[in-house]
């Protein structure tokens, strides 16, 4: 059995504490209480998986809601990668997307180490060089 099918999966946004420690313990980088106290109210759409109550993987998208948007935060727990969980939240995005974005949205997304892989079974592409992606950290 995989780690998919042991899963309840939400369409939700995790709490500031769930979500600061999934990304930790995933590899992202740290995000501060504060600044997820801020951001997560802002999301357009969440997934969140969960093994009992434990959160187990996650995704969102950000933006505003009709021209721009952004895939972020798709985190799965170390000892469960490479068992599906990130392609079943990335299929519950994009079935989303499908059913809620108008035809003209832009949604884009930043794809560390191999994970464009998993992002191109769902349609991206990269960029370049049409168009470069860039970044400012504060």
């Amino acid at each position: 059995m995989n780690a998919a099918s042991n899963c309840q999966f939400r369409d939700a946004v995790p709490t500031v504490e769930d979500y600061c420690q999934l990304r930790a313990l995933a590899g992202l980088s740290a995000k501060t209480a504060e600044a997820a106290q801020r951001a997560l109210p802002n999301t357009v759409f969440g997934v969140c998986a969960y093994q009992g109550s434990e959160l187990v993987a996650m995704g969102r998208i950000i933006g505003d809601g009709g021209c721009h948007l952004q895939v972020c935060d798709i985190a799965v727990l170390p000892r469960l990668q490479g068992q599906g969980l990130g392609r079943q939240v990335m299929a519950r995005l994009d079935a989303w997307m499908r059913a809620n974005l108008p035809p003209s949205a832009y949604v884009s997304l930043l794809a560390d180490g191999e994970a464009h892989r998993l992002y191109a079974q769902f349609g991206f592409a990269p960029t370049a060089p049409a168009s470069i992606g860039m970044y400012r950290r504060f």
